[in-house]
């Protein structure tokens, strides 16, 4: 079960809602005043910003912030605000993708890194879609949210009443366009392809690892002047060395598996780009 799947299942199903899209983010200015707290606090806990609908009706768009601490893998919720009160998403740079992005609500605002640029830009792109679906189904008419201005334009003046939308700066267009579904399959598969390369040096970094492990003992058995203490330690090096022999046969045949869903994610990412290409 990947994250998204344990979120959804402990967080949001219980709440009668549904996950749209989640990703692990981290933040990137450190809050002002109160240094000597925050100083105090351990920033080991891996954070969270989930996009969820509520199943009942009038539907609700929700953005909640979920984090989970080291050595557990329950998640907690923490914040959580409705679009309504979302004033700005800001994606940085409208020119490439990057990581970076900032949520303004009503009373706070927050300085974000992705842990790629390509699942910010799937959290930006579903987030401007379901506020679009949102605004649409509220006002009972078709609503762009982060729409430019025209210079010398005339402005519409709308109502004291009237509620005030989410307005999008900074984002690149594809991200609002109409392939976006395209998009988001060339997204996910970069998330994909990130992950799968990050578990492989994770797994051959472990491997080394283990076998300095091994080496070291060995060393030391050697030198070791008791011949029973050294048949013993012999024995159980050869039981160490045997199952690091087989858990190095099993990663080599992950890595192998893992290589070809690569090349294929990788040639499946291209041929959906040139698609999107073609059609803007």
């Amino acid at each position: 079960m990947n994250i998204q799947s344990a979120i959804s299942r402990e967080i949001f199903v219980p709440k009668d809602e549904k996950l749209l899209v989640a990703i692990e983010v981290r933040r990137r200015m450190k809050r002002k005043g109160l240094s000597f707290l925050n100083a105090s606090r351990k920033r080991d806990y891996s954070t969270f910003l989930c996009l969820s609908v509520t199943n009942s009706q009038p539907a609700q768009v929700l953005i909640t912030k979920v984090k989970r601490y080291p050595g557990t893998r329950q998640f907690a919720k923490r914040s959580q605000w409705s679009v309504e009160q979302l004033r700005q998403v800001n994606g940085i740079n409208p020119d490439k993708d990057t990581p970076e992005f900032d949520l303004v609500f009503d009373r706070t605002s927050d300085q974000w890194v992705a842990g790629s640029a390509a699942e910010k830009c799937m959290f930006v792109q579903v987030l401007y879609h379901a506020c679009q679906n949102y605004w649409e189904a509220k006002l009972g008419k078709p609503s762009t949210p982060g729409e430019q201005k025209i210079p010398g334009a005339p402005e519409n003046k709308k109502s004291p009443d009237a509620p005030c939308q989410t307005n999008f700066v900074n984002c690149q267009q594809k991200l609002m366009g109409d392939a976006c579904s395209v998009n988001m399959v060339i997204y996910r598969c970069k998330i994909f392809l990130n992950r799968m390369k990050n578990s492989m040096t994770a797994n051959q970094g472990r491997l080394q690892r283990e076998a300095a492990a091994v080496k070291a003992s060995r060393s030391r058995s050697r030198s070791s002047p008791s011949p029973r203490a050294g048949r013993k330690m012999g024995n159980a090096m050869r039981r160490a060395s045997q199952v690091l022999s087989e858990r190095g046969e099993r990663l080599m045949r992950a890595e192998e598996k893992t290589g070809h869903f690569f090349h294929g994610a990788k040639q499946f990412a291209e041929a959906a780009q040139k698609l999107a290409l073609k059609q803007i």
